[in-house]
């Protein structure tokens, strides 16, 4: 029978127990906690964890909390050996400071720089952020001639540190100043199961919500984007408010807790869907009238939706087309399986590779989806594209779109951690959902 461990994916110390899991194989049986919505505050939380945090954890009854202390109990239970956590003393000692070292100093410090930001809104202060590149000072004397931060093996030690360095390295510290940190974080992030997966995504979200505050326009940061990572058109949005230089206040919206139904989010948005826009009190949906308006709104040049009548109707049929056929097709083919437990449908399956076909015609002789520069249907297309690509689509079937993809990742902005993060997302959404089925 699975553990239940109490979670949410972004969080730091969710991350730490996820991956030592995932490296001595357990599985959980996840069960989210927003601690953004207040969830960690129900009182049927509160009676397992008085302090209300996560992770915690179940197994069977034996109920434990505070992260580390997880991951050491999980070793000792279920380890086949001890080597993530040697019973010998002096190297139990020695991992057991490296844990203490980044619960006190390096995530406390990256904990002081972020919260304030995240909870409270408040704008990043520098000293905090000198202070975190003071602790992966002393980090890179601790693997001064040795190849992990607690001996000669890989630890718990380390899987606690690479998760708060990650987030330190998103918050903008200078990794490149510590070369014994970098040979160290290259080396876990290859070795680690699922890395990108379980600790990277969590990462980018938490650093994105942070330099969603970093604007020194204060006007753009009246601009609320309720938006779920794992949706492509929240991601194509995003993408879009990026390349044209707009700071959004990012605002996580929970469609699987119902978050989207509340009073408060209808009186926005009688269709309760994401994204939802607010700009100083103008209201939008649609992800592709969001984009169009902050181009149009924001941008200094119209090169992402043009205003020349002929260039911008190409934009419209692309987008268009997205919404209405390979969007579209792509729902009506994967949204059954994942939420109403369907098996999959070939016909609708055939429909979806008909879809790639269209986009595979429109992309010959053209270097993009609406002619030879970039714009918001790219944007919104690569989105969709790389939602259907996660789930295992196999879009080198379309010689066009294949190659139209690999440019867009190595050409749009941020593409990682602002469209690959919530696909990640996407696809451990639609690996929970489906497993078993």
């Amino acid at each position: 029978m699975p553990m239940d461990l109490y979670y949410l994916a972004p969080s730091p110390p969710c991350r730490m127990v996820l991956l030592l899991a995932k490296r001595i194989g357990i599985e959980f049986n996840l069960k989210t906690v927003n601690i953004i919505a207040g969830e960690q505050f129900k009182p049927e939380f509160i009676k397992l964890n008085p302090e209300h945090t996560i992770p915690t954890l179940d197994d069977d009854g034996f109920i434990l909390w505070e992260s580390r202390a997880i991951m050491g109990y999980l070793v000792n239970q279920y380890g086949n050996d001890d080597s993530l956590y040697p019973t010998a003393p002096k190297k139990r000692a020695v991992v057991d400071q490296r844990l203490y070292f980044d619960a006190g100093t390096l995530q406390s410090r990256n904990i002081s720089y972020m919260a304030p930001v995240i909870f409270a809104g408040q704008q990043p202060e520098p000293e905090k952020l000198e202070k975190i590149n003071e602790a992966l000072g002393y980090m890179n004397l601790f693997l001064e001639g040795q190849n992990w931060v607690a001996g000669d093996s890989m630890t718990i030690a380390d899987i606690c540190l690479v998760v708060s360095v990650s987030n330190s390295e998103v918050f903008g510290a200078d990794i490149t100043a510590f070369p014994n940190v970098v040979t160290w974080y290259d080396k876990m992030k290859t070795t680690l199961v699922d890395y990108d997966e379980i600790n990277q995504t969590g990462a980018n979200i938490l650093g994105e919500m942070v330099r969603s505050k970093l604007s020194e326009d204060t006007n753009k940061m009246t601009i609320d984007l309720y938006y779920l990572p794992a949706s492509s058109p929240c991601r194509s949005v995003l993408l879009t408010a990026n390349a044209v230089g707009v700071q959004l206040n990012l605002k996580f919206l929970d469609l699987f807790k119902g978050e989207h139904l509340t009073p408060e989010f209808l009186k926005l948005n009688l269709q309760h869907t994401v994204p939802t826009l607010n700009d100083n009190g103008f209201l939008l949906s649609e992800s592709r009238a969001i984009m169009c308006y902050l181009v149009e709104q924001y941008a200094k040049d119209d090169s992402l939706y043009p205003k020349d009548p002929k260039k911008r109707s190409l934009v419209n049929q692309k987008l268009y087309f997205d919404s209405s056929t390979l969007n579209q097709r792509s729902l009506d083919y994967y949204a059954p399986i994942m939420f109403g437990g369907a098996k999959p449908d070939p016909e609708k399956y055939s429909k979806l590779e008909e879809a790639y076909e269209f986009f595979n015609k429109y992309l010959e002789g053209q270097a993009w989806a609406a002619g030879d520069h970039l714009t918001i249907a790219d944007f919104a297309l690569v989105a969709t594209v790389s939602s259907s690509e996660i789930l295992g689509f196999d879009v080198t079937k379309y010689p066009n779109v294949s190659k139209w993809l690999a440019k867009a990742k190595k050409t749009i902005p941020k593409y990682e951690e602002l469209n690959h993060a919530g696909c990640l997302e996407y696809k451990k959404l639609y690996d929970s959902r489906t497993k078993g089925k």
